[in-house]
């Protein structure tokens, strides 16, 4: 059993003074460290490592999968699929309920499914999904209007979590819903505090519906904007795991402690692309040879090799290249000085412009220093490029979300199947202001839509590649993104623990089965 005094201040981690931290007990306490300020923690209608960390222990899912990509059940016990894949059923355990003692219902469950189609930024997640049936308290039955491959996917605990209708059911907008931020879920652990970019406690619920679990007492999410600060928290035993950890220099430096664990596992399921995003409804970038300039001027290779000093692996388009479905005859790019400058001045930029970037707060190796990079690469074909940061991750959110930016790194996750990862991006009908990783590059394209629905719908493997490959071509060709890289992430943990998450969703999963071993 773990028992620590540990003061989450010593560090500069946590504005929490000793006298506000919660007394340990039995189980312990794990001190998950995150540089990124989550905006809310309901995981329904916002994507993303900040909510979905959180959001994951609070609430409940239909399904789990473990590390071999196989469903598993959870608030489901048990699921059948119609031979002419048009319904799913779920048949749900007897004995979940809510934090505040309510049963999770088949209700519930239908309302959290129509409240994620209607409002989360993966729009092709359940836009399948025609109607829910609830013959009684624990039968739910989905019904498609088309079959849909990432249905049971779609139901992982990071993109499915369960809402208590009782609660987000009274009529107010659940995207600013105030229970977001202060949420009562079925998941094995219950919300004590949220203290906005600073930390979230989440105690143990001794209710939870698995026997036995958590194992955990307690989980606190201690937000550290200072990198240099986390890497000192992790090192002095302050903090107990470091998930999405990208940079080479955190990596290496973390490594050398020999009291933590290093692993590239736990992220199969992510499919993180570094890139650089386009406004195109932005007038200078309207022009797609401007965007293919901006292309042919950025030396990917030097970002990889030099920049990430070899931790990252190019990325030449919207599928990671590690998915089946990755096309490698897309076009990539290489250096070509010359036929940038020839593609500025036909497009009537021959003298130059000015352009503004933006960049996420945070991780520096995989945002900033490339954005810095870039103001001085596209000097060279008479861009002037200025670097604007952004205080925090709400701030560069809300530029992106509401399309104030020109051009912007971000890192974008596939999310295990390209229907829910990777159509949001393209398609010209998830144009929607406001919503963060959705299409905010404003990019429209008939084919693509035209393709992007055929292959959601495709149950055969080859004809999906097939489908697949098409959309790579035109979408390299329209450049409404530069992809760069694979971000390379990592996580770094106490050898102490035992059933750390590696599994196809790392901290992005219930855990439930952590627990620390002296």
């Amino acid at each position: 059993m773990k028992f620590t005094t540990r003061l989450l201040g010593a560090v500069a981690v946590s504005a929490m003074s000793l006298s506000a931290l919660p007394a340990y007990s039995e189980g312990g306490t794990l001190v998950i460290a995150s540089t990124q300020v989550p905006r809310h923690l309901n995981g329904a209608v916002q994507s993303g490592i900040a909510t979905a960390v959180p959001s994951t222990q609070i609430f409940a899912s239909p399904l789990r999968y473990d590390e071999n990509w196989e469903p598993q059940p959870y608030l489901a016990e048990s699921w059948t699929v119609a031979e002419d894949g048009l319904s799913v059923t779920l048949n749900l355990v007897k004995n979940a309920t809510f934090h505040d003692g309510k049963p999770v219902t088949s209700e519930d469950v239908a309302f959290s499914i129509m409240t994620i189609k209607e409002n989360h930024p993966f729009q092709t997640m359940f836009a399948p999904v025609s109607s829910i049936d609830t013959p009684d308290a624990n039968t739910v039955v989905i019904n498609l209007s088309q079959p849909h491959p990432a249905l049971l996917l779609a139901m992982s605990p990071a993109l499915a979590p369960i809402l208590p209708k009782h609660i987000y059911g009274d009529g107010q907008d659940v995207k600013s819903h105030p229970a977001n931020s202060a949420p009562v879920g079925s998941g094995p652990f219950m919300l004590e505090e949220f203290k906005a970019g600073e930390a979230i406690v989440m105690k143990k619920n001794p209710n939870f519906f698995i026997e036995g679990r958590p194992k955990l007492d307690e989980i606190i999410v201690n937000i550290i904007k200072d990198p240099s600060a986390l890497l000192i928290a992790m090192e002095n035993g302050d903090a107990d795991i470091y998930p999405f950890m990208a940079g080479s220099q955190e990596i290496k430096r973390l490594e050398k402690v020999d009291a933590l664990e290093i692993t590239s596992e736990g992220y199969a399921a992510v499919g993180p692309i570094n890139w650089l995003a386009f406004n195109t409804a932005s007038e200078k970038l309207s022009d797609v040879r401007v965007r293919q300039a901006i292309a042919y001027a950025v030396d990917r290779d030097f970002i990889t090799k030099a920049l990430h000093r070899g931790v990252s692996k190019p990325q030449r388009g919207p599928i990671i290249e590690s998915s089946p479905f990755f096309d490698g005859s897309i076009p990539a790019y290489d250096t070509d000085l010359d036929k940038a400058n020839a593609l500025m001045a036909e497009a009537g930029y021959g003298d130059g412009m000015e352009l503004t970037i933006d960049y996420i707060p945070g991780p520096k190796e995989q945002q900033q220093s490339v954005a810095e990079y870039l103001k001085s690469q596209l000097k060279k074909i008479g861009i002037e490029l200025t670097v604007r940061a952004a205080p925090d991750f709400p701030t560069w959110a809300g530029r992106v979300g509401g399309h104030d930016f020109e051009l912007s790194m971000d890192v974008v996750f596939n999310w295990g199947d390209p229907v829910i990862g990777v159509h949001r991006t393209y398609l010209s009908s998830n144009i929607r202001k406001g919503v963060i990783w959705s299409n905010t590059q404003s990019y429209s394209n008939a084919r693509v839509d035209e393709i992007l629905g055929a292959a959601a719908v495709e149950l055969d493997m080859d004809k999906r590649r097939a489908l697949y490959a098409e959309f790579q071509q035109i979408v390299a060709a329209d450049l409404p993104i530069y992809w760069i890289n694979a971000t390379p992430y990592h996580t770094a943990f106490s050898k102490k623990l035992k059933n750390a998450p590696k599994g196809i969703w790392g901290t992005m999963h219930p855990m439930d089965m952590v627990e620390w071993v002296e």
